[in-house]
């Protein structure tokens, strides 16, 4: 896989913007990605040097839409520390 299959979108919300803070930034991965694979998208698309990665599966969620039950879809998030001092610009809107 290359590195823009393996990245697939920034996940942007108030608990991953209290995150960043700690240097923490997640990403929306392909399921069939592990933490090496990621590390290194990371590192090839916005050069920068990541410690650590967290893998989370997210599981699906029941949802309705008017009387049809239906579910969200199944989808992989991975959490990616990096050294105090980097930072990844699109988070950060530059």
């Amino acid at each position: 896989m290359n590195a823009d299959q393996i990245i697939i979108e920034p996940v942007v919300t108030e608990k991953t913007n209290i995150m960043r803070e700690s240097h923490k930034y997640a990403f929306k991965v392909n399921r069939g990605a592990n933490k090496y694979q990621v590390m290194l998208a990371v590192n090839e698309l916005f050069d920068v040097h990541p410690l650590k990665c967290n893998i989370v599966n997210v599981s699906r969620k029941p949802k309705r839409v008017r009387y049809r039950l239906g579910y969200t879809a199944v989808w992989k998030k991975a959490v990616v520390t990096l050294p105090p001092g980097e930072i990844i610009p699109i988070f950060e809107g530059a």
